[in-house]
């Protein structure tokens, strides 16, 4: 086809395809990508769903907690009470002093009254459910008194996030110093959840005693609330990775004391679902303690978030005929678009060119922007695609208007896909290999101004006398993959690291 440069111009001018974080993306609904995991989050088979970042695991849970609410409430009587969600929610920092005097077992219980303060918060005090809980007085009379025979209080009146923490954490203390118990010489410590307790005598002989489990008696409570009004209610909980200090102790504590809240917490009509980085995933499940009863958290672990090439097909389209003007401009029958994945084939080539670069064995452009946004684990990730198409798109903007009067084959030419690609590598080179692994950078800036590929000699020479340690590290986050003796720097990172084409 031929277009016009100034009709491209006005198009490119307004289009917008929306943004690679889920907070700011305005185009989440509209131009959503139902995946496996979305179906298996939907019909209740996971609770657990990890994920590299940018592969989607915010977009997922804001789609769960702001589009999905009403339908999920009307058509499968659940409730939706939510947690951390604003991009990094720089409040829990602001209790880091506090949080770290915590023990794995106290984050357990710290959770469960987080939790508690959510069901408050979302539900038993939400306007939209009162209709449900009017006729609940005595079971709700029944949860209350379970929270405060744990000491944990009611919130009074509406709470900001930091009020709730600090109610949390206040609540913790006093629960606590109500379950030390001193009976002549013996002195007994219980945990919110514990059924048994640790006791030492003065000859600090280990005894154990048992308790109540006072978890019991406010699942149960909240329970018989879920059954009288016919719901189940789903606590979500997002953006883990950024509340607590990375790859420190107080995160590995945190998280695993989260993980087995939801054995303890969760039942039939109380379901857990919490979105984990999956690096910090398989960090807090394989410390030197190891992880008990990891089965019961694996079990409803959905798969890893991952991307075909098709589904990046629509993911790109998608966002692109969001814009109007652009789906009259090549005169869309959308019917026909959500229908069939060869007319969807056809409108991309109608927008890109056949291939990036000219030749018979090149590959089609699909293709070639799906490879070179793999990292060394073969992950592509939804917010590296809109990146790319983004920064291509204003190149783009560029080219033509040198030359607005001309004619165009295509909507997005090669060279605004190479640039887009470019920019897109320095940008994965600061944002996440410099700023998400900073105990690593040293390692991979010996990879910068370097060959493409290197053998293992090569490679152990670069690197010294922990070579394989440090290679293992960088194949994990995927600036390195590894085929027999050759390790290869993959596409993404290549313009990035400013390496050049070869093996040594």
């Amino acid at each position: 086809m031929e277009y016009k440069n100034n009709d491209l111009l006005k198009i490119l001018t307004e289009l917008d395809l929306g943004s690679g974080i889920a907070e700011e993306d305005d185009l989440l609904e509209d131009a959503r990508i139902e995946t496996s995991v979305f179906s298996d989050l939907l019909m209740d088979r996971v609770d657990l769903i990890p994920g590299t970042k940018g592969s989607g695991k915010s977009a997922l849970y804001r789609i769960f907690v702001e589009f999905l609410p009403e339908r999920l409430l009307h058509q499968k009587k659940i409730v939706i009470a939510h947690g951390v969600q604003h991009h990094g929610d720089p409040v829990f920092h602001a209790f880091k002093d506090r949080f770290e005097k915590l023990s794995e077992d106290a984050f357990v219980d710290f959770w469960c009254i987080y939790f508690v303060s959510l069901i408050h918060e979302n539900f038993l005090k939400n306007e939209i459910y009162k209709p449900y809980i009017q006729d609940c007085d005595n079971e709700i009379n029944l949860f209350r008194k379970a929270c405060e025979e744990a000491r944990i209080p009611e919130i009074i009146g509406k709470k900001s996030l930091k009020d709730i923490l600090s109610w949390c954490l206040n609540a913790l203390k006093e629960m606590n110093l109500a379950l030390k118990i001193k009976h002549g010489d013996l002195e007994y410590q219980a945990t919110l959840f514990s059924d048994k307790i640790v006791t030492k005598t003065p000859e600090n002989k280990i005894l154990k005693t048992e308790l109540p489990i006072y978890v019991t008696n406010v699942k149960n409570a909240l329970e018989k609330i879920l059954t009288k009004t016919g719901l189940n209610i789903w606590l979500m909980v997002d953006r883990l990775d950024e509340i607590f200090p990375r790859r420190s102790e107080l995160e590995c504590k945190a998280l695993r004391g989260l993980l087995r809240t939801i054995r303890f917490f969760s039942s039939s009509q109380i379901k857990i679902k919490i979105f984990l980085r999956d690096d910090i995933f398989e960090n807090i499940v394989k410390t030197k303690d190891g992880f008990t009863a990891l089965t019961h958290v694996t079990s409803r672990k959905s798969d890893t978030l991952k991307w075909d090439e098709a589904q990046i097909l629509d993911l790109i389209l998608k966002r692109l005929l969001s814009n109007e003007l652009l789906q009259k401009y090549l005169n869309v029958d959308m019917e026909k678009f959500n229908a069939s994945t060869t007319y969807r084939k056809e409108l991309f080539y109608q927008i890109f060119p056949d291939n990036v670069y000219k030749g018979e064995r090149q590959s089609s452009t699909l293709r070639w922007i799906y490879s070179h946004s793999q990292d060394g684990n073969g992950v592509v990730t939804p917010r590296d695609i809109i990146y790319l198409i983004t920064r291509a798109k204003q190149k783009q903007y560029d080219i033509l208007s040198a030359n607005p009067e001309g004619t165009s084959e295509s909507i997005f030419d090669p060279q605004a896909i190479l640039y887009g690609h470019e920019e897109l590598s320095q940008y994965k080179k600061i944002t996440f290999l410099k700023a998400e692994f900073p105990h690593l950078w040293e390692c991979i800036e010996k990879l910068i101004g370097g060959k493409t590929q290197y053998k293992s000699a090569s490679i152990k020479k670069l690197f010294g006398k922990n070579w394989e340690d440090i290679t293992n590290d960088l194949i994990s986050i995927g600036v390195l993959s590894k085929t027999k003796d050759t390790y290869d720097i993959p596409f993404l990172y290549r313009k990035g690291l400013d390496t050049s084409q070869g093996s040594t």
